[in-house]
């Protein structure tokens, strides 16, 4: 009888245990909005403070809307984008998962400075094993409409100007 109560006590935590991480996926939850997302401006300058662009962006700063990104969304007009915020500096690989569109994905330092840049076409995939890597390092993520960072002249090592408020 003991091993009765034992494994249905196993068998009681281990089903609260997959319905927690379930939710916690965010699996069950509602499609993310536009209007979920904070919304900020991001200036891009020059060492000299010359400014490149001005970007309109939403804010990702959870793990669900950094997951999620843009791919949820049909499209971005010139000077609108996405700031993905990071709680710390680290390496992060990025992917063009479900996306509808080509992206110029700049990795930024906490102080602002562009550690690199990829232009990422749209993949024919959507499983991660299947869709190529972006890397870089920094503690934010700014992802424009592919081929801004041409446009505006914006490289690696000019700055991007992040607004008080988004950490």
């Amino acid at each position: 009888m003991p091993s009765r109560t034992v494994n249905a006590i196993t068998a009681g935590l281990l089903l609260i245990l997959a319905v927690a991480l379930v939710v916690q996926s965010g699996v069950l939850a509602p499609p993310l909005e536009p209007s979920d997302y904070e919304n900020a401006t991001v200036t891009v300058r020059e060492d000299n403070g010359t400014t490149l662009a001005t970007v309109d962006v939403r804010v990702a700063d959870t793990d669900r809307k950094r997951y999620v990104g843009l791919s949820e969304t049909a499209s971005l007009d010139s000077g609108e984008g996405m700031l993905f915020v990071h709680e710390n500096v680290d390496t992060y690989p990025y992917v063009m998962r479900n996306m509808s569109f080509p992206l110029d994905i700049l990795f930024v330092a906490p102080d602002g400075t562009i550690t690199a840049i990829h232009h990422a076409p749209i993949e024919p995939g959507e499983r991660g094993d299947d869709l190529t890597r972006y890397e870089g390092r920094g503690k934010y993520v700014l992802e424009v409409p592919r081929g801004y960072t041409n446009a505006t002249g914006i490289d690696e090592g000019d700055t991007v100007v992040i607004p008080d408020g988004v950490s």
